[in-house]
């Protein structure tokens, strides 16, 4: 399942938190005894954390997410904290990408779940523009409003006003090897793209491909896309492409497709070639690049934090094995890419907003935090909270760049031109690691979808 919903970049540096933390870091031994029955609360609701709770005896939530597998059984464990606090009854639904389509035949249905966690900004407007979503009560608000930097703040915000609550945050600018392979190619960490072609090349010459890219799914491109665009065209006109102010026939869309091109356009540095790599699904882009001793089916695969959870299921660990280094720079800084899910209530209740001030808090985010495989935009958890180095220097990495982040431009796209698959930007990505050399013909099919989905005019 995508992971595509993991997606951000973080908040401002990380204050002295160890205090207000270490409540939160011991709440798994708060439950207050009692058994299951209900009365087992003794403690009062806010017991062992930094958010004070309401109590909720009776009250059923429902919490609607496209996560599967581990991210999901890990979020359980959040909202079964929320439900030994309060003594509310919360029911995880296992939501469908696009969940926009799935929550409007849930509505249809006059069954909508309290809240959803949607992946993208443009899933928030939409669901404000229906007249779906409710605004974050003041409770939340206020947790939202200390734990956040003003740049995640905002991209909850719809007409100035806060709907959505990111839970959690994926750092999209990251490039996973095999340390083994590097080490055989005498081969070092690049911080330039020329670097990272050098060290292509080195890796090639020691007989490993040097890239397993994901073409089977559309994402993975638009996030290769964009890592490129935000740090050769920089920040302002990362922001005119992604409201469609400038068009995808603008030369700097030229520019970064050529720079793509320049990996994306040799066979040979494609694990199985562009064909290959069209037929490689993202779970197996990761698998392909830690299995197989010294002769991998390549060496580096770049995608977000949540690669972790895929390396996972090799024997691969991480940190040793498999390694992490930024983005290179493509331009004169290099690139910080985010994405992320946002809470938004869509059946307000005094449960579902204390739910929303819980998932806010710096309580719930630390409970998954420790269970790996996930990033907080929150800057008041603790680095130390995440369970290894390669997770606490991307968590780093996130918090310090304060809103200079940008999230993903698929993601702020209209759902038809960045988030739907075999359509608009992810076909014509694939479209283009089929066939390289076209860039003008990218563009015009980018620039002709893109004018469909966001209504002409640019």
């Amino acid at each position: 399942m995508h992971s595509r919903s993991s997606t951000i970049r973080t908040g401002r540096a990380v204050g002295a938190v160890a205090a207000l933390l270490a409540g939160g870091l011991v709440l798994g031994a708060c439950s207050g005894g009692g058994g299951d029955d209900k009365t087992g609360k003794e403690s009062s609701p806010s017991a062992g954390g930094s958010v004070s709770l309401p109590e909720l005896d009776g009250a059923h939530l429902e919490i609607a997410a496209v996560w599967t597998g581990q991210e999901q059984t890990n979020f359980k464990k959040v909202v079964a904290e929320f439900e030994k606090r309060t003594g509310a009854q919360v029911t995880f639904v296992p939501a469908q990408d696009p969940i926009i389509n799935f929550l409007g035949s849930k509505i249809a249905g006059g069954q909508p779940p309290d809240i959803a966690l949607l992946p993208q900004p443009g899933a928030i407007k939409q669901a404000v523009d229906k007249g779906w979503a409710k605004p974050v009560g003041p409770d939340a608000l206020k947790e939202v409003q200390k734990n956040y930097s003003q740049g995640w703040q905002d991209i909850g915000k719809v007409n100035g006003k806060q709907y959505g609550v990111y839970y959690k945050a994926a750092n999209k600018s990251l490039i996973w090897y095999n340390a083994k392979v590097f080490e055989n190619a005498g081969a070092k960490e690049p911080t330039t793209w020329k670097d990272l072609l050098t060290t292509a090349q080195a890796v090639y010459d020691s007989g490993v491909t040097p890239f397993s890219v994901p073409g089977a799914d559309g994402w993975p491109l638009t996030d290769w896309f964009e890592n490129v665009y935000l740090s050769q065209a920089g920040p302002e006109k990362y922001d005119q492409l992604a409201q469609h102010k400038i068009k995808w026939t603008d030369p700097s869309v030229k520019q970064a497709l050529q720079t793509l091109a320049q990996i994306w356009g040799k066979k040979d540095y494609l694990a199985g070639g562009q064909d290959g790599a069209l037929q490689t699904e993202f779970p197996n882009s990761v698998t392909q690049t830690f299995t197989g001793g010294d002769q991998p089916k390549a060496a580096m695969i770049y995608e977000g934090d949540f690669v972790q959870v895929n390396i996972g299921e090799t024997k691969a660990k991480v940190g040793t094995d498999a390694k992490v280094f930024p983005f290179p720079a493509v331009g004169s800084t290099a690139p910080v890419v985010s994405g992320g899910d946002a809470a938004v209530v869509l059946k307000d209740s005094k449960a579902a907003q204390a739910l929303m001030a819980f998932l806010a808090s710096p309580d719930a985010a630390t409970i998954q935090a420790k269970l790996g495989g996930y990033l907080s935009p929150n800057k008041n958890v603790a680095i130390s909270a995440y369970p290894n180095s390669v997770q606490q220097k991307i968590a780093k990495s996130l918090i310090a760049s304060g809103d200079d982040f940008r999230f993903d431009m698929s993601d702020q796209a209209p759902q038809a031109f960045g988030g739907t698959p075999g359509k608009g930007e992810w076909k014509d990505l694939q479209d283009f690691l089929k066939n390289p050399g076209d860039v003008t013909g990218a563009q015009a099919a980018l620039e002709k979808d893109a004018a469909a989905a966001y209504g002409s005019g640019s």
